[in-house]
């Protein structure tokens, strides 16, 4: 057993260097040791943990979304990948009824496990996606105790590739170590990491961000059932497809952006509702579009046009997992591409009608495109109206590419990312 002291001194002589190197590559290995020392240090100084609690060091990852814009929440398909970005803690249970978390750069989080109810005055907040998933855990059984942690992140905040499901989907993963022996799976860890956000954070998202983060991979996601949503691993080796993804950070902010999400949402169960279901899913898409007419005067046009948008890119989802089956890259180029027209215009989740000025996703999807020229693909990255985008490029581009985006936006911005295998996962547990 590793005590949070004897973790330390394990991390500092190389003892942990081949668990960190599974996770983070053998090229990534100094940094991910720095990071683990840091974190393994800093649980140390602030929370002085007993000598015989055990200590461990867990990873949340950052997800990117490959295909399928707002469509889970429909209970459609998509796409999606977990990315070496991630927020990594060092964790150990201190005995108490408290969860105590010291992320770098943010306000401790401290959350009584007396009372899991909901509380409104912490919606939107780091407490209140702690306390939902311990709520989700507890619900299923398992009895929680306090941990105190201390965790990094290198997921952009902002940035689409979800640091509020990686966060979701660490603290699960600590819970779920410490307290239920492994007993749950990274499906049902998806599955809390939701619930958290959608009933305590008050974020309609759907399910794929935390899917993303918690399995693993390239995936593809049938949520027909959200219950039991169908998970297909995607085997193509991205490495070898002589493009690079990069995330490009436009310097725009999206976190009071809760209601613009909230109302894609809304809208296309607004659509769904006139034909008595609760989800497009179950809306034959030819009954959708014989009654256009009357949904226009009902719904309103960006409600139509925003399930137009699902049932194009729900199909698009599938096709684009199968085009990297059969190792058709450029197949699955094109796709995203239409994708990324279809957010545009149909989705209309570049930028938000609050701030008509701040235009940031289409400038930049304007330019990249520019300097793509025929070749690769562009489009929004996740919930949009801010944020990133997304970017497939090939290899003799990238400097050019990566060198535009920066003379826009500023050192930095432009961000390379590898898919990586491992989901939410303890990279050292407590018992080695």
């Amino acid at each position: 057993m590793y005590s949070c002291y004897q973790l330390l001194q394990a991390l500092e002589n190389g003892q942990c260097d081949p668990a960190l190197a599974a996770v983070y590559t053998q090229e990534g290995l100094g940094q991910a040791r720095a990071r683990a020392i840091c974190v393994a240090k800093a649980l140390q100084e602030t929370y002085s943990p007993r000598e015989s609690a055990p200590a461990a060091l867990i990873s949340g990852p950052g997800r990117t979304e490959l295909g399928g814009n707002h469509t889970d929440h429909q209970q459609g398909h998509v796409l999606c990948a977990s990315v070496d970005m991630d927020m990594l803690a060092c964790a150990a249970p201190n005995g108490l009824d408290v969860i105590r978390i010291r992320s770098e750069g943010y306000p401790t989080v401290e959350v009584g496990l007396g009372d899991l109810a909901p509380r409104p005055e912490e919606a939107n907040t780091s407490a209140a996606l702690v306390r939902g998933v311990a709520a989700g855990i507890a619900k299923r059984g398992y009895a929680l105790s306090g941990f105190d942690a201390c965790a990094v992140s290198n997921v952009l905040s902002g940035s689409g590739l979800s640091s509020s499901a990686a966060y979701e989907i660490l603290i699960g993963c600590i819970l779920n170590h410490f307290f239920c022996n492994g007993g749950l799976d990274a499906v049902e860890l998806a599955k809390i990491g939701q619930f958290a956000e959608n009933t305590y954070f008050g974020k309609l998202s759907g399910l794929m961000d935390q899917m993303g983060s918690s399995v693993g991979g390239a995936v593809a996601i049938d949520f027909g059932s959200q219950e039991e949503p169908l998970v297909r691993p995607v085997g193509y080796d991205f490495a070898q497809s002589g493009h690079v993804l990069c995330i490009v950070d436009t310097g725009s902010d999206h976190s009071d952006l809760t209601e613009d999400y909230s109302n894609i949402t809304r809208e296309m169960r607004t659509v769904a509702a006139h034909f008595g279901k609760t989800v497009l899913r179950d809306v034959p898409e030819a009954e959708f579009r014989k009654a256009l007419p009357v949904l226009r005067r009902e719904c309103g046009d960006r409600a139509v046009l925003r399930a137009l948008h699902f049932y194009d890119d729900d199909r698009r989802a599938v096709q684009e997992a199968d085009a990297l089956e059969r190792g058709d890259f450029q197949g699955f180029l094109n796709l995203v591409n239409a994708s990324g027209l279809s957010s545009s215009l149909h989705l209309q989740n570049t930028w938000s009608v609050s701030d008509p000025r701040q235009q940031a996703i289409p400038v930049v999807l304007a330019l990249g495109r520019e300097l793509l020229g025929d070749a690769g693909a562009i489009r929004v990255h996740g919930g949009g109206f801010a944020g990133t985008v997304q970017a497939f490029v090939p290899q003799e581009k990238l400097e050019a590419f990566r060198s535009g985006m920066e003379a826009l936006l500023g050192p930095g911005m432009c961000h390379i990312l590898r898919i990586r295998p491992q989901g939410g996962c303890v990279v050292v547990p407590s018992f080695s």
